[in-house]
């Protein structure tokens, strides 16, 4: 019988309650391997350089921006990152997943479901949790992935790069820019360029 390699998971780190139920839910998956586990996020580069992890779990609450996601992703190709927060706006999830997470997860997320989003996420495969109601905040319908296109484009929205110069840079026509762009802002639910821009962190 061939044995199968472990899926190596490095965790960031979290709040002590729940860092040692996600800790030991994923010990008991056996073809899951923590390699590295409360991880302060200042040092999640430098982990992710050392282990070279198939898939990491970040705070999304700890990130002092979104755009660290795409930062990560750009710089450790090899690892998946799957992003857990309290309860991340669906608007945030779908950014962050378009700036590379494989999945966006809130802290009512049943036990299987991380798993399944780390065995998903190590496949190179999105996914985002179902909006739902909570605590009399409007719940985002209609939020759906981006493609991959629409996700070369969003950075450049956010720059505030004219459809021309996006053409110009993905190699398309100003038409299909204007569409993709149609795009994102629905399924992010802005309206302007003004509202895609990354805040700075402080």
């Amino acid at each position: 019988m061939t044995s199968h390699t472990p899926i190596t998971v490095v965790l960031a780190h979290f709040d002590d309650l729940f860092a040692g139920g996600l800790r030991k839910l994923i010990e008991s998956d056996p073809s899951l391997l923590v390699v590295a586990s409360d991880v302060e996020h200042g040092r999640i580069g430098v982990v992710l350089r050392a282990h070279r992890p198939d898939v990491a779990i970040l705070d999304i609450d700890a990130l002092g921006k979104l755009a660290e996601v795409r930062e990560l992703c750009a710089s450790h190709p090899a690892t998946r990152l799957l992003l857990l927060g309290h309860d991340p706006a669906a608007a945030e999830c779908a950014q962050a997943l378009a700036f590379g997470a494989s999945a966006c997860l809130g802290g009512d997320t049943q036990s299987r479901d991380v798993i399944n989003a780390i065995h998903l996420a190590s496949r190179g495969l999105q996914l985002i949790p179902h909006a739902r109601a909570s605590s009399g905040t409007p719940v985002t319908r209609g939020v759906s992935l981006l493609t991959r296109r629409e996700a070369e484009v969003l950075p450049l929205l956010q720059q505030g790069r004219s459809n021309a110069q996006i053409a110009l840079a993905l190699g398309v026509g100003v038409e299909t820019v204007r569409t993709h762009a149609r795009n994102v802002y629905r399924k992010l639910g802005v309206r302007t360029r003004r509202e895609l821009a990354v805040p700075l962190a402080l």
